[in-house]
């Protein structure tokens, strides 16, 4: 039976698990942090990183007292109450290299610290990934490194882990479709027309999910499902073309996998992040914890609908750039954090978002080389290409 690339762990034992959160101040950060707090007696928190130093990650450092913690920048208000504390933008790596944690909770955007993520695997951690950008923009150094060194990589998204949960105890050879579900976002019901005349401010109200500004709006436009289809690819080892998207408004069925006898399964919950965050965290058990439980009956008729191409186009733009493989998903990525980053403050309309990140596929020239350097030297291209791009 062929294994899944998403490689499977034992049973934690008895002692504590050393855990390094990357990003404690943001969202997947805190929610971690409020997850362990139900489970000290199975996690350790030894390593805080954050971009800057400030008064949610002092109280962090007062609640937790790990015994290392990096920011990008020097403090400028406060210390580190004695705590020992790496600068600069190579910190996360010295965090990770200096403290060999058992677990890396990567909640970082971006690509913010793929260096400390790669030495973690190669120190053969359990690194728990919670946003794409790693796995669709070098994948394939990403899964060379745990494969050789034993490290594990886990996702943290709901809709990838929903696809994990589904897939236990399975053979991926008899998956058939792996189904990942869209709310749609926040414009799903405003008129084509008028796509073109939406402010951000619209754009950030997602009907379901409160997330951040980059996610929400790719959210809206689905990019953020054609970066899923390169991920689940990677995570299960599955060619993209076996992994689709469907419309499903209320947020409560993450993922389903489609065998091939015809048996489908779900994975439901709850808007809540702590739950893949805790399957994830615990894995392969099953603690209570206190998150909320989902009621079938009082949320209702469940609904699911195609997905309209021309509502969202980055979703087949996502598609022909996963099917050209190579560094093409990279330019993909950078392109549409760029462009994303331009409608936020006001530099580019809704609609002008996916030409911007076509337009830098259709000037790229594919890299052979697939290292690290030279994956981030075409990440920097398409940042810069993107940014100088008018319309």
């Amino acid at each position: 039976m062929r294994r899944l690339a998403l490689y499977w762990l034992v049973r934690m034992s008895d002692q504590r698990s050393r855990v390094a959160v990357l990003g404690s101040t943001g969202s997947i950060g805190t929610q971690t942090l409020d997850l362990i707090s139900q489970f000290e007696d199975r996690f350790e928190i030894v390593g805080l990183g954050a971009g800057h130093w400030s008064p949610t990650l002092a109280e962090q450092v007062k609640r937790w007292e790990p015994e290392l913690i990096s920011v990008a920048g020097k403090p400028t208000d406060g210390d580190a109450s004695g705590v020992p504390l790496q600068v600069g933008d190579e910190a996360l790596e010295g965090l990770v290299d200096l403290l060999a944690p058992d677990i890396v909770v990567r909640g970082k955007p971006g690509l913010v610290g793929i260096k400390a993520c790669l030495l973690a695997l190669r120190q053969g951690a359990r690194v728990l990934v919670a946003n794409k950008e790693p796995l669709v923009t070098a994948g394939d150094v990403v899964c060379e490194t745990a494969k050789k060194y034993g490290g594990t990589i886990l996702p943290v998204d709901s809709e990838h882990s929903g696809v994990w949960q589904c897939l236990r105890g399975e053979n991926i050879e008899d998956v058939q479709r792996i189904i990942l579900t869209s709310s749609g976002g926040a414009l799903r019901d405003v008129p084509i027309a008028e796509l073109d005349a939406v402010k951000p401010e619209q754009a950030l109200q997602h009907p379901t999910w409160s997330m951040g500004p980059k996610i929400t709006i790719d959210s809206a436009t689905l990019m953020n499902k054609g970066l899923e289809i390169i991920e689940a690819s990677w995570l299960f080892s599955v060619p993209p073309s076996l992994v689709s998207v469907i419309m499903h408004r209320q947020s409560i069925v993450h993922a389903l996998v489609e065998f091939r006898d015809g048996s489908v399964k779900a994975q439901l919950s709850t808007t809540d992040m702590r739950f893949p965050l805790l399957h994830a965290l615990v894995y392969p058990d099953r603690p209570s914890a206190k998150l909320p439980l989902l009621d079938l009956v009082a949320a209702g008729t469940l609904t699911f609908e195609p997905v309209d191409d021309e509502r969202y186009p980055a979703l087949n733009l996502a598609r022909e750039a996963a099917k050209a493989g190579a560094s093409y998903p990279a330019v993909l990525n950078a392109a549409n954090e760029i462009a994303v980053e331009r409608f936020l403050a006001g530099d580019l309309g809704f609609t002008q978002i996916v030409p911007v990140v076509k337009r830098a596929l259709d000037l790229h020239h594919p890299e052979a080389d697939r290292s690290l350097a030279a994956i981030l030297a075409v990440d920097s291209w398409a940042r810069g290409v993107a940014r100088e791009m008018d319309f």
